[in-house]
């Protein structure tokens, strides 16, 4: 819907930048709320407005805001019910449309039917950061019903963009393969995963914008484009111009042997599942979306833009390390077992 005012709480991550862009090509009138004006190498368009708050920060947010509503809020810093009070706080009531950023990953795990439904049962057990996006959730929809709060759930599933590869230690594992380093996957790499482009991602949240129809559903707004992790890690060495050694670590020793790696927890709690999803819900609101980038493309647009953002791409020593181990353990581990035969 053109000549909205939109306030995007974020603006600068993996998906909201694209979604920012997306608003402006739509028309929108885009304000961005966030502590910092860019991060990652990506600036702000110059016809953004910029408000310096933290969203956890009820004080700063009021304070920045000063009084002013807007047609829609979109809040992709809300992780935990804890967040979602502040936010309301101090903006449930000023604005027509307020979106929240859930997860896919809060589905059934493991999975009992695919491709999944928004309907499907929200219980992801093992990840914690599944159990704070539920409880979110749940508090929105009961001021939904108690309040009439004008609320839409998003749910991305595993969303990248060209600053962020969509493979577990992103940066450090792209420069393990440049330097012909083993790089660990989970399991065997045959289960298979859906991975969306933000920029295709962003033509269904801004499509909902507005849209009276949304209001208390939610949306799991995803790709069609499923590869194995194998083929993930492949076509990202293919565009790179090297090979990907991939050592393979099952998927309950990673927290054994990794129990400081953020992915670790992830891995076992979601990325470990073969997983699709249905979208016709999205489709049946915003007709316009069909995403159109293949991870093959994707590809390429991250190690085109490894190549020109070099201070933001720099591998991380202690993930490096982090790996290392992994990969020292599973080759001990490897020579144990050849010692049994």
């Amino acid at each position: 819907m053109e000549g909205l005012s939109v306030l995007y709480v974020g603006g600068t991550g993996t998906i909201s930048w694209s979604c920012v862009k997306r608003s402006l090509a739509d028309g929108h009138r885009v304000t961005v709320l966030n502590r910092n004006q860019s991060a990652a190498g990506r600036p702000l368009p110059p016809s953004v407005e910029h408000l310096k708050a933290d969203i956890a920060d009820v004080a700063s947010v009021q304070s920045a805001i000063d009084g002013r509503t807007f047609d829609a809020i979109v809040n992709f810093l809300s992780f935990g019910p804890e967040h979602v009070e502040a936010a309301l706080s101090c903006l449930a009531g000023r604005t027509a449309h307020y979106v929240h950023i859930s997860t896919a990953a809060l589905y059934q795990k493991p999975p009992r039917r695919v491709p999944y439904l928004e309907s499907t049962a929200r219980n992801s057990p093992t990840s914690a950061y599944a159990q704070g996006k539920i409880a979110a959730e749940d508090l929105l929809n009961a001021t939904y019903v108690e309040r009439g709060l004008p609320v839409t759930i998003v749910r991305p599933s595993h969303t990248y963009d060209d600053a962020r590869p969509p493979i577990p230690g992103d940066w450090t594992v792209i420069d393990r393969m440049v330097r012909g380093q083993d790089v660990v996957v989970h399991g065997d790499g045959t289960s298979l995963w859906t991975v969306t482009h933000a920029e295709d991602f962003a033509v269904g949240l801004t499509g909902l914008l507005g849209n009276s129809q949304a209001f208390g559903e939610a949306f799991h707004i995803t790709s069609e484009f499923v590869y194995s992790w194998n083929q993930l890690y492949g076509l990202v060495a293919s565009a790179l111009g090297v090979e990907a050694h991939i050592v393979h670590v099952p998927t309950d020793l990673l927290r054994v042997g990794a129990p400081d790696w953020f992915w670790s927890e992830l891995i076992e709690g979601d990325l470990q599942y073969s997983v699709t999803f249905d979208n016709s819900k999205i489709r049946s609101l915003v007709p316009a979306y069909s995403p159109r980038i293949s991870f093959d493309e994707g590809a390429r647009r991250i190690a085109a833009w490894r190549m020109e953002h070099s201070a933001q791409t720099k591998p991380d020593g202690a993930l490096d390390a982090i790996f290392e181990r992994l990969v020292t353990g599973y080759r001990r581990a490897e020579e144990a077992f050849r010692g049994l035969v």
